[in-house]
Protein backbone atom coordinates (compact mmCIF):
# COMPACT_ATOMS: atom_id res chain seq x y z
CA UNK A 1 0.00 0.00 0.00
CA UNK A 2 2.59 2.49 0.78
CA UNK A 3 4.14 2.45 -3.02
CA UNK A 4 1.28 3.12 -4.72
CA UNK A 5 0.33 6.22 -2.26
CA UNK A 6 4.16 7.54 -2.85
CA UNK A 7 3.15 6.84 -6.75
CA UNK A 8 0.57 9.21 -6.22
CA UNK A 9 2.20 12.08 -3.84
CA UNK A 10 5.53 11.65 -6.88
CA UNK A 11 2.93 12.47 -9.48
CA UNK A 12 0.95 15.28 -7.66
CA UNK A 13 4.43 16.92 -6.81
CA UNK A 14 5.46 17.04 -10.43
CA UNK A 15 2.44 18.62 -11.69
CA UNK A 16 2.36 20.78 -8.91
CA UNK A 17 6.18 21.78 -10.38
CA UNK A 18 5.06 21.98 -13.72
CA UNK A 19 2.04 24.20 -13.14
CA UNK A 20 4.02 26.62 -11.24
CA UNK A 21 6.41 26.73 -13.67
CA UNK A 22 4.07 27.79 -16.93
CA UNK A 23 2.80 30.34 -14.58
CA UNK A 24 6.34 31.24 -13.64
CA UNK A 25 7.08 31.85 -17.27
CA UNK A 26 4.10 33.75 -18.22
CA UNK A 27 4.73 35.70 -15.46
CA UNK A 28 8.26 36.73 -17.06
CA UNK A 29 6.96 37.19 -19.99
CA UNK A 30 4.05 39.72 -19.08
CA UNK A 31 5.54 41.60 -16.06
CA UNK A 32 7.87 43.51 -18.90
CA UNK A 33 4.53 44.71 -20.32
CA UNK A 34 2.86 45.02 -16.68
CA UNK A 35 2.06 48.80 -16.98
CA UNK A 36 0.51 47.97 -20.28
CA UNK A 37 -1.96 45.69 -18.89
CA UNK A 38 -2.65 47.86 -15.98
CA UNK A 39 -3.47 50.80 -18.46
CA UNK A 40 -5.97 47.97 -20.24
CA UNK A 41 -7.52 47.40 -16.72
CA UNK A 42 -8.29 50.74 -16.33
CA UNK A 43 -9.49 51.84 -18.98
CA UNK A 44 -13.19 51.58 -18.27
CA UNK A 45 -12.58 53.92 -15.02
CA UNK A 46 -10.22 56.44 -16.98
CA UNK A 47 -13.03 56.68 -20.12
CA UNK A 48 -15.53 58.30 -18.04
CA UNK A 49 -12.98 60.08 -15.72
CA UNK A 50 -13.18 64.23 -15.65
CA UNK A 51 -11.10 66.50 -17.77
CA UNK A 52 -7.78 67.33 -15.87
CA UNK A 53 -8.23 64.17 -13.56
CA UNK A 54 -5.82 60.89 -13.54
CA UNK A 55 -5.30 58.30 -11.54
CA UNK A 56 -2.69 58.34 -8.39
CA UNK A 57 -0.55 56.19 -6.23
CA UNK A 58 -0.82 56.87 -2.51
CA UNK A 59 1.87 54.75 -1.70
CA UNK A 60 5.62 54.59 -2.26
CA UNK A 61 5.85 50.82 -3.70
CA UNK A 62 2.50 50.85 -5.68
CA UNK A 63 4.11 52.21 -8.89
CA UNK A 64 6.07 48.89 -8.63
CA UNK A 65 3.93 46.75 -6.49
CA UNK A 66 0.71 46.96 -8.52
CA UNK A 67 1.85 46.44 -11.82
CA UNK A 68 3.93 43.59 -10.18
CA UNK A 69 0.48 41.75 -8.48
CA UNK A 70 -1.49 42.71 -11.84
CA UNK A 71 1.09 40.34 -13.90
CA UNK A 72 1.03 37.49 -11.62
CA UNK A 73 -2.36 37.33 -11.27
CA UNK A 74 -2.81 37.56 -15.35
CA UNK A 75 -0.23 34.75 -15.54
CA UNK A 76 -2.49 32.72 -13.77
CA UNK A 77 -5.50 33.69 -15.43
CA UNK A 78 -3.64 33.02 -19.01
CA UNK A 79 -2.28 29.72 -17.64
CA UNK A 80 -5.41 28.16 -16.33
CA UNK A 81 -6.42 25.64 -19.55
CA UNK A 82 -2.87 24.35 -18.11
CA UNK A 83 -3.06 24.33 -14.78
CA UNK A 84 -6.84 22.56 -14.90
CA UNK A 85 -5.33 20.16 -17.81
CA UNK A 86 -2.59 19.01 -15.08
CA UNK A 87 -5.48 18.25 -12.36
CA UNK A 88 -7.39 16.95 -14.52
CA UNK A 89 -3.88 14.41 -15.53
CA UNK A 90 -4.15 13.53 -12.32
CA UNK A 91 -7.89 12.83 -11.28
CA UNK A 92 -8.30 10.93 -14.54
CA UNK A 93 -7.24 7.57 -13.97
CA UNK A 94 -9.17 7.58 -10.76
CA UNK A 95 -12.43 7.81 -12.88
CA UNK A 96 -14.97 5.56 -14.31
CA UNK A 97 -15.66 6.15 -18.40
CA UNK A 98 -18.60 7.74 -18.01
CA UNK A 99 -17.46 9.84 -15.44
CA UNK A 100 -14.28 11.18 -17.66
CA UNK A 101 -16.63 11.56 -20.60
CA UNK A 102 -18.90 13.70 -18.42
CA UNK A 103 -15.95 15.87 -16.70
CA UNK A 104 -13.84 16.87 -19.50
CA UNK A 105 -16.74 18.88 -21.37
CA UNK A 106 -17.31 20.14 -17.85
CA UNK A 107 -13.44 21.47 -17.42
CA UNK A 108 -13.41 22.86 -20.40
CA UNK A 109 -16.69 24.36 -19.87
CA UNK A 110 -16.03 25.80 -16.62
CA UNK A 111 -12.71 27.49 -18.17
CA UNK A 112 -14.80 29.26 -20.96
CA UNK A 113 -18.00 30.00 -18.63
CA UNK A 114 -15.02 31.90 -16.38
CA UNK A 115 -13.43 33.87 -18.78
CA UNK A 116 -16.74 35.07 -20.23
CA UNK A 117 -17.55 36.11 -16.62
CA UNK A 118 -14.78 37.89 -16.64
CA UNK A 119 -15.16 39.81 -20.18
CA UNK A 120 -18.63 40.79 -19.15
CA UNK A 121 -17.74 42.15 -16.19
CA UNK A 122 -15.09 44.76 -17.88
CA UNK A 123 -17.01 45.33 -21.33
CA UNK A 124 -20.39 45.78 -19.50
CA UNK A 125 -20.42 45.97 -15.95
CA UNK A 126 -17.52 48.39 -15.53
CA UNK A 127 -18.55 51.05 -18.01
CA UNK A 128 -21.75 51.33 -16.22
CA UNK A 129 -20.57 51.29 -12.68
CA UNK A 130 -18.05 54.03 -13.05
CA UNK A 131 -19.85 55.95 -14.95
CA UNK A 132 -22.55 56.33 -12.30
CA UNK A 133 -19.74 57.01 -9.76
CA UNK A 134 -18.26 59.61 -11.48
CA UNK A 135 -21.57 61.35 -11.96
CA UNK A 136 -22.64 61.11 -8.43
CA UNK A 137 -19.83 62.69 -6.98
CA UNK A 138 -19.88 65.80 -4.96
CA UNK A 139 -19.52 69.02 -6.34
CA UNK A 140 -15.78 70.12 -5.22
CA UNK A 141 -14.18 66.79 -5.36
CA UNK A 142 -12.11 65.54 -7.64
CA UNK A 143 -12.36 61.64 -8.80
CA UNK A 144 -8.32 60.63 -8.23
CA UNK A 145 -8.26 56.88 -7.52
CA UNK A 146 -5.70 55.23 -6.43
CA UNK A 147 -4.34 52.61 -8.43
CA UNK A 148 -3.79 49.83 -6.13
CA UNK A 149 -7.43 50.56 -4.75
CA UNK A 150 -8.84 50.29 -8.14
CA UNK A 151 -6.72 46.92 -8.84
CA UNK A 152 -8.47 45.63 -5.93
CA UNK A 153 -11.99 46.89 -6.93
CA UNK A 154 -11.49 45.62 -10.26
CA UNK A 155 -10.31 41.91 -9.45
CA UNK A 156 -13.10 41.18 -6.71
CA UNK A 157 -15.74 41.89 -9.47
CA UNK A 158 -13.52 39.66 -12.38
CA UNK A 159 -13.88 36.93 -9.45
CA UNK A 160 -17.54 37.54 -8.54
CA UNK A 161 -18.88 37.46 -12.23
CA UNK A 162 -16.38 34.62 -13.01
CA UNK A 163 -17.36 32.79 -10.08
CA UNK A 164 -21.09 33.69 -10.64
CA UNK A 165 -20.78 32.45 -14.74
CA UNK A 166 -20.48 29.30 -12.97
CA UNK A 167 -23.75 28.71 -11.97
CA UNK A 168 -24.65 26.48 -14.90
CA UNK A 169 -21.57 23.86 -14.19
CA UNK A 170 -22.67 23.39 -10.62
CA UNK A 171 -26.23 23.26 -11.90
CA UNK A 172 -25.46 20.59 -13.97
CA UNK A 173 -23.44 18.84 -11.25
CA UNK A 174 -25.90 18.54 -8.51
CA UNK A 175 -28.34 16.85 -10.97
CA UNK A 176 -25.73 14.38 -12.33
CA UNK A 177 -24.92 13.62 -8.84
CA UNK A 178 -28.32 12.60 -7.93
CA UNK A 179 -28.41 14.99 -5.52
CA UNK A 180 -31.49 17.13 -6.75
CA UNK A 181 -33.61 16.91 -10.07
CA UNK A 182 -34.33 19.36 -12.63
CA UNK A 183 -38.01 19.58 -11.68
CA UNK A 184 -37.05 20.23 -7.96
CA UNK A 185 -34.41 23.25 -8.80
CA UNK A 186 -37.41 24.75 -11.01
CA UNK A 187 -39.52 25.07 -8.14
CA UNK A 188 -37.00 26.72 -5.89
CA UNK A 189 -36.87 29.85 -8.45
CA UNK A 190 -38.56 32.31 -6.16
CA UNK A 191 -35.62 31.40 -3.78
CA UNK A 192 -32.36 31.08 -6.53
CA UNK A 193 -33.82 34.34 -7.52
CA UNK A 194 -33.71 36.09 -4.30
CA UNK A 195 -30.21 34.15 -3.29
CA UNK A 196 -29.36 35.83 -6.28
CA UNK A 197 -29.31 39.70 -5.17
CA UNK A 198 -28.24 38.85 -1.86
CA UNK A 199 -25.22 36.99 -3.40
CA UNK A 200 -24.46 40.34 -5.85
CA UNK A 201 -25.25 42.73 -2.47
CA UNK A 202 -21.94 40.21 -0.75
CA UNK A 203 -19.72 39.93 -3.74
CA UNK A 204 -19.97 43.31 -5.62
CA UNK A 205 -19.47 47.18 -3.76
CA UNK A 206 -22.49 49.01 -2.21
CA UNK A 207 -24.20 50.07 -5.50
CA UNK A 208 -27.53 48.96 -6.82
CA UNK A 209 -26.22 48.92 -9.85
CA UNK A 210 -23.24 46.43 -9.64
CA UNK A 211 -25.75 44.25 -7.37
CA UNK A 212 -28.43 43.91 -10.27
CA UNK A 213 -25.68 43.70 -12.98
CA UNK A 214 -24.75 40.29 -11.13
CA UNK A 215 -27.87 38.96 -9.68
CA UNK A 216 -29.74 38.66 -13.32
CA UNK A 217 -26.63 36.91 -15.10
CA UNK A 218 -26.82 34.86 -11.91
CA UNK A 219 -30.65 34.05 -12.54
CA UNK A 220 -30.42 33.33 -16.36
CA UNK A 221 -27.52 31.06 -16.29
CA UNK A 222 -29.30 29.22 -13.60
CA UNK A 223 -32.03 29.14 -15.62
CA UNK A 224 -29.75 27.86 -18.74
CA UNK A 225 -28.29 25.52 -16.36
CA UNK A 226 -31.85 23.47 -15.68
CA UNK A 227 -31.68 23.21 -19.31
CA UNK A 228 -29.17 21.53 -20.11
CA UNK A 229 -29.13 19.49 -17.02
CA UNK A 230 -32.08 17.61 -18.45
CA UNK A 231 -29.71 16.41 -21.63
CA UNK A 232 -27.15 15.00 -18.66
CA UNK A 233 -29.83 13.12 -16.46
CA UNK A 234 -30.70 11.32 -19.88
CA UNK A 235 -27.13 10.61 -20.74
CA UNK A 236 -26.25 9.65 -16.76
CA UNK A 237 -29.60 7.37 -16.80
CA UNK A 238 -28.17 5.57 -20.03
CA UNK A 239 -24.87 4.99 -18.77
CA UNK A 240 -26.29 3.64 -15.74
CA UNK A 241 -28.43 1.05 -17.84
CA UNK A 242 -25.28 -0.13 -19.93
CA UNK A 243 -23.54 -0.66 -16.90
CA UNK A 244 -26.41 -2.65 -15.25
CA UNK A 245 -26.51 -4.43 -18.37
CA UNK A 246 -22.51 -5.59 -17.93
CA UNK A 247 -23.57 -6.31 -14.49
CA UNK A 248 -26.25 -8.72 -15.57
CA UNK A 249 -24.14 -9.97 -18.47
CA UNK A 250 -20.82 -10.55 -15.58
CA UNK A 251 -23.12 -12.56 -12.86
CA UNK A 252 -25.06 -14.52 -15.91
CA UNK A 253 -21.54 -15.69 -17.14
CA UNK A 254 -20.63 -16.42 -13.79
CA UNK A 255 -23.03 -18.49 -12.98
CA UNK A 256 -23.00 -20.44 -15.95
CA UNK A 257 -19.48 -21.10 -15.83
CA UNK A 258 -19.87 -22.29 -12.17
CA UNK A 259 -23.01 -24.64 -12.87
CA UNK A 260 -21.44 -26.56 -16.43
CA UNK A 261 -22.93 -29.84 -15.83
CA UNK A 262 -23.63 -32.75 -18.52
CA UNK A 263 -26.57 -31.49 -20.59
CA UNK A 264 -29.98 -33.47 -20.43
CA UNK A 265 -30.81 -35.87 -23.15
CA UNK A 266 -33.46 -33.90 -25.21
CA UNK A 267 -30.34 -31.06 -25.31
CA UNK A 268 -27.57 -33.12 -26.16
CA UNK A 269 -26.63 -31.76 -29.61
CA UNK A 270 -27.06 -28.03 -28.44
CA UNK A 271 -24.23 -28.91 -25.56
CA UNK A 272 -21.88 -30.56 -28.07
CA UNK A 273 -22.44 -27.40 -30.21
CA UNK A 274 -21.65 -25.05 -27.35
CA UNK A 275 -18.30 -27.20 -25.47
CA UNK A 276 -20.79 -29.22 -23.36
CA UNK A 277 -20.90 -25.56 -21.50
CA UNK A 278 -24.22 -25.72 -19.36
CA UNK A 279 -27.26 -22.79 -20.95
CA UNK A 280 -30.19 -21.90 -18.66
CA UNK A 281 -33.21 -23.32 -20.19
CA UNK A 282 -36.32 -20.81 -21.50
CA UNK A 283 -39.42 -20.62 -20.20
CA UNK A 284 -40.71 -23.03 -23.00
CA UNK A 285 -37.92 -25.79 -22.52
CA UNK A 286 -38.56 -25.46 -18.60
CA UNK A 287 -41.82 -26.80 -19.58
CA UNK A 288 -40.67 -29.39 -21.84
CA UNK A 289 -38.25 -31.04 -19.70
CA UNK A 290 -41.09 -30.72 -16.64
CA UNK A 291 -43.60 -32.53 -19.21
CA UNK A 292 -40.92 -35.06 -19.77
CA UNK A 293 -39.77 -36.16 -16.15
CA UNK A 294 -43.97 -36.30 -15.26
CA UNK A 295 -44.33 -39.01 -18.55
CA UNK A 296 -41.70 -40.88 -17.06
CA UNK A 297 -42.89 -40.74 -13.88
CA UNK A 298 -46.01 -42.08 -14.90
CA UNK A 299 -43.96 -45.00 -16.74
CA UNK A 300 -41.96 -45.62 -13.71
CA UNK A 301 -45.31 -46.07 -11.62
CA UNK A 302 -46.55 -48.35 -14.22
CA UNK A 303 -43.32 -50.39 -14.00
CA UNK A 304 -43.01 -50.47 -10.23
CA UNK A 305 -44.60 -54.06 -10.14
CA UNK A 306 -42.29 -55.34 -12.79
CA UNK A 307 -39.38 -53.73 -11.00
CA UNK A 308 -37.19 -55.79 -8.65
CA UNK A 309 -37.97 -54.68 -4.79
CA UNK A 310 -34.17 -53.23 -4.56
CA UNK A 311 -35.35 -50.60 -7.49
CA UNK A 312 -38.28 -50.18 -5.95
CA UNK A 313 -37.23 -47.46 -2.73
CA UNK A 314 -34.85 -45.56 -5.43
CA UNK A 315 -37.55 -44.97 -7.24
CA UNK A 316 -39.80 -43.77 -5.11
CA UNK A 317 -37.02 -41.39 -3.97
CA UNK A 318 -37.00 -40.15 -7.90
CA UNK A 319 -40.64 -39.85 -7.32
CA UNK A 320 -40.28 -37.51 -4.36
CA UNK A 321 -37.73 -35.54 -6.34
CA UNK A 322 -40.17 -34.75 -9.17
CA UNK A 323 -42.94 -33.76 -6.86
CA UNK A 324 -40.66 -31.20 -5.39
CA UNK A 325 -39.75 -29.81 -9.07
CA UNK A 326 -43.62 -29.43 -9.51
CA UNK A 327 -43.78 -27.79 -6.18
CA UNK A 328 -40.93 -25.65 -7.04
CA UNK A 329 -42.38 -24.97 -10.04
CA UNK A 330 -45.67 -23.55 -8.33
CA UNK A 331 -43.81 -21.43 -6.17
CA UNK A 332 -42.19 -20.03 -8.83
CA UNK A 333 -45.51 -19.08 -10.07
CA UNK A 334 -46.64 -17.97 -6.76
CA UNK A 335 -43.55 -15.40 -6.64
CA UNK A 336 -42.75 -17.36 -3.32
CA UNK A 337 -38.92 -17.03 -4.62
CA UNK A 338 -37.16 -18.23 -0.98
CA UNK A 339 -39.53 -21.23 -0.78
CA UNK A 340 -38.56 -22.56 -4.51
CA UNK A 341 -34.79 -21.77 -3.46
CA UNK A 342 -35.03 -23.95 -0.61
CA UNK A 343 -36.24 -26.78 -2.04
CA UNK A 344 -34.00 -26.62 -5.14
CA UNK A 345 -31.11 -26.95 -2.32
CA UNK A 346 -32.91 -30.29 -1.55
CA UNK A 347 -33.14 -31.39 -5.05
CA UNK A 348 -29.91 -31.04 -5.49
CA UNK A 349 -28.63 -33.32 -2.50
CA UNK A 350 -31.47 -35.54 -3.67
CA UNK A 351 -32.10 -35.85 -6.97
CA UNK A 352 -30.88 -37.73 -9.75
CA UNK A 353 -28.12 -35.92 -12.72
CA UNK A 354 -31.10 -35.09 -14.82
CA UNK A 355 -33.29 -34.09 -11.92
CA UNK A 356 -29.77 -31.62 -10.76
CA UNK A 357 -29.88 -30.18 -14.01
CA UNK A 358 -33.33 -28.83 -13.87
CA UNK A 359 -32.50 -27.64 -10.27
CA UNK A 360 -29.39 -25.87 -11.50
CA UNK A 361 -31.18 -24.17 -14.26
CA UNK A 362 -34.09 -23.11 -12.20
CA UNK A 363 -31.84 -21.40 -9.74
CA UNK A 364 -29.70 -19.31 -12.80
CA UNK A 365 -33.59 -18.03 -13.90
CA UNK A 366 -34.20 -17.58 -10.32
CA UNK A 367 -30.54 -15.82 -10.36
CA UNK A 368 -31.31 -13.43 -13.51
Amino acid sequence: MEQPFMSHLLELRDRLLRAVLVVLVVFLVLFPFGNDIYHFIAEPLMAVMPEGTSMIATKVASPFLTPFKLSLIAAVFFSMPYLLYQLWGFIAPGLYAHEKKMAMPLLASSVVLFYLGAAFAYYVVFPLVFKFFTSVTPEGVAVMTDISEYLDFVLTLFFAFGLAFEIPIATILLVWMGMTTPQKLASKRPYVIVGAFVIGMLLTPPDVISQTMLALPMWVLFEAGIIFSHFFVREKDEDETEDDEEEASSSAADATAAATVATPPVHAQAADDDDNGFKPLSDEEMEAELDRLEAELDEEEASWHEEPAENTQENKDQDAVDKKLERINRLREDMDFDAARKLLYEVLVEGSDEQVVVAKNILSQLDD
